[in-house]
This record gives C-alpha cells, structure tokens and sequence, in this order.
C-alpha cells in the first residue's frame, strides 16, 4: 500500500531560521508627579529595571538587545540571509542526504544551496548545517522551497519538502522632476521617502549618469576645509519623512555640439541609494535608466553664448548668440534687427548670414545699447530663411541690468 508522503514519518528533521541582528529594547515608561498618589514608586521600579537607561529610565530605548522572535520585514535592496539545518533524530545512519534551497519569485527560480553535492552519511544525533544569501531584488511574494532527499540504511529513499512564504515590501519612495536650463543643462530633483517603520541613515545617494552626461552633485554646502552636506553630518531620514536631491547634468563636449538638435526621449541616468538601519543592516537600491522627453526647438534654436550681466546706460555693449539648424534641411539665412523703445542694436539689419547645414550651428557676435535704467529685456532679433520664405522671430532673449555709472542706482 503506498504511504501519503505528508503523513509519513522521517528519519530528519529540517528547521529554518532566518538570520538578523537584534534590535535595541524598548518599554512603554509609566511615570507620575510627585503629589500624585503613587509618588515615586513608577520612578523606583523604573531605576531597578535593568533594561532601563541609567539617567534616562524615562526614554522608550533602552539599551538592552533583543532576538527577533518573527520572521520580520523583508524591504527591497536588503541582503536576506537564512540558516538551514536538517537533524538526524533517529538512531539509524542515514546515507546520501541531499539538501536543496530553492528561493522562487513571480518571475524566477533561484538556487541558494551553497553546495548541490550529496552528503554520504549522518549518524544519529548529528547535523548538517547551511547558511544562505540572497540580495533581494524583487517587490512581492517570495517562497523558500526547502528539500531534503535521503536513503535509509535499509536502502528507502525518502524525500520532503518544506516551504517558507514572506513578502518583500518597497523601502523607499522615490519621485524625479527634470527642469531644462536655457542653455544645454538639465536638472534633476529627486524626492526620497523613508515608507519603513525604523530610521535610516543614507549613506550614499548618487546619480549615475548615461554616457551623453557630465554629472555635478548640488547638495553640499562649501566651506572653509571641505564641501559639508546639506543635510548635516548625521544624515538620518526618519519614518515616513522626504529628503530632496538635486542634480545637474551637462553635455558632455563630443556631444555638446549636439545637445541643440536632440530630440525625442533621451537616458539621463540612474540613482544609486545606500543606506543602513538598525545595528547596521546595509541596503541598496538602483532606479531604472531615468528618461526626460528633450525640449522641442523648432527649425532654428537661438541661445547666449555670452552676455555680460551688468551694462551701462547709453553706453554699447556686446552678446554673443549661437546659432543652431534643428531642421533636416539646409538654410539660407538672413538676419534681421528691429528696435524696441529699451533696447538698440548697433550694425546693419537684413545682412545674409549664408548657408547653415542639418545640425550646423554659427556664432554670432552682436552690439547694443539701452536708453532706459533698470532690468531690460533683450528682444527684436528676427531670422528668415530665404529657401522657403519662412520668419522666425525672438522675444526675451535674455535679461540684462542696466545701471547709470554717475549715480548708485541700480536695477
């Protein structure tokens, strides 16, 4: 008659314990005032209390340690580690005993097992122990399949298993805003939330830019000796609070030249985020390459290279603007310059400026002046493309302060 394998009685015995540091202790403190009935009895019994700290028996932490008595939360980017130990509780020699350790998610199967070599025998009493790691990567239901396969000395060959169900919860909350410079820079906020239960010290959060991007992290102050975080030396984030990082991404030069004519989606990077809790439990997260959709520019893009930022009443000043083709086609340009009651330009309006190809650019060095004090902005530039009779005009162009050099007045 064939035996019901879940019923059926073996020779091993397998227990799984996950491995994780204690936690500090902590007590709900009961105190009262002096001229209330109790008196100081609360304060004695909490100066006895040998899990109390001695002088602040009134805080919640005390300084004792204990072992965790549940398996606990498992939060993305940690490291989980488990111990497995199958014990041989019969009196019999047990020979080639095989255990596997499968870790199965929603979308794989993983082999922890540390060795996938039989053992050749057990004698009673005695034990086979394994420790597995695994950093977990996954959000969702995961399952420890446990297996043991075994021969008795009367040649049997047995076999069971054993599974160990836990969820992976999200540690952080991560959002990202991009913001576009006038000139070829970019941005990047990115908003961090501690969604956990327990504090945690950052210790690293960078961002790891695509191969188009020079990175400058904007979240130091300088000082005398070094660069000092702006959010302190000790930089904990606390349950359920949000930290901002910010980010500026440059062209880098192969493909600055470029930057003007980009569009479409564009990889911006990924963060880095390491952080620690509890008696120093490491976890990291990397986000998934970070995209920005690149700002439309039309057929022509018109931007600063140079302009100075105080200028004086009446008196010429010059600008430098660049000139970029964001078309597929080549232009015929012609330069036009128009007044408005501020500003003035110096030269000769409806000059030719030549061809310009696809993704060419040109730098165009300009005079003016303005007649008016104060913050002027700089408009009136219109350029037209002779092939196909198209105009494109500029408005605010840009912004610059106007002061008059015989008095202290100034924008």
């Amino acid at each position: 008659m064939e035996v019901n394998q879940a019923k059926q009685e073996h020779l091993l015995a397998l227990k799984v314990m996950r491995l994780t540091k204690p936690t500090l202790f902590t007590n709900l403190p009961v105190t009262c005032e002096d001229r209330d009935l109790p008196g100081d009895l609360f304060g004695q019994l909490m100066r006895e209390d040998p899990s109390t700290i001695k002088g602040a028996e009134a805080l919640m932490l005390g300084e004792m340690l204990t072992l965790p008595q549940n398996f606990g939360n498992i939060f993305l980017g940690e490291t989980f580690s488990s111990y497995i130990s199958v014990h041989n509780d019969s009196s019999q020699v047990v020979k080639d005993i095989l255990v596997k350790a499968d870790l199965q998610t929603s979308s794989q199967r993983l082999n922890l097992s540390a060795s996938n070599s039989a053992v050749s025998e057990l004698q009673s009493e005695c034990c086979i122990d394994d420790v597995i790691h695994h950093e977990v990567k996954e959000i969702g239901t995961h399952i420890l399949v446990c297996a043991v396969s075994y021969t008795t000395q009367y040649g049997e060959k047995l076999y069971f298993r054993k599974f160990f169900k836990f969820q992976v919860l999200k540690p952080l909350d991560v959002k990202t805003k991009f913001y576009n410079a006038e000139t070829d820079e970019v941005f990047l906020e990115a908003q961090i939330q501690n969604i956990t239960t327990s504090p945690m010290f950052m210790e690293k959060v960078s961002l790891e830019p695509s191969m188009m991007y020079n990175v400058t992290e904007l979240n130091t102050v300088s000082s005398a000796d070094q660069g000092e975080s702006t959010f302190g030396k000790m930089s904990y984030l606390q349950p359920m609070d949000t930290r901002q990082y910010l980010y500026c991404l440059k062209p880098k030069p192969e493909y600055a030249e470029k930057a003007g004519v980009i569009k479409g989606v564009t990889v911006i990077g990924k963060l880095d985020i390491v952080w620690k809790t509890n008696l120093g439990e490491r976890g990291r997260l990397q986000t998934s390459q970070l995209q920005r959709m690149a700002p439309g520019y039309g057929d022509i893009r018109l931007s600063l290279e140079m302009i100075p930022d105080t200028v004086n009443l009446e008196e010429p000043f010059d600008i430098i603007c660049k000139i970029t083709n964001c078309s597929e086609r080549t232009m015929d340009l012609e330069l036009e310059m128009c007044n408005t009651r501020s500003i003035h330009w110096c030269g000769v309006s409806g000059r030719q400026l030549g061809k310009l190809s696809p993704a060419a650019f040109l730098s165009l060095p300009l005079t003016l002046l303005s007649s008016v004090q104060g913050l002027q902005s700089i408009s009136g530039l219109r350029l037209t493309d002779t092939f196909l009779k198209r105009t494109y005009e500029y408005d605010d162009i840009a912004q610059v302060c106007v002061v008059c050099p015989y008095t202290s007045n100034e924008c």
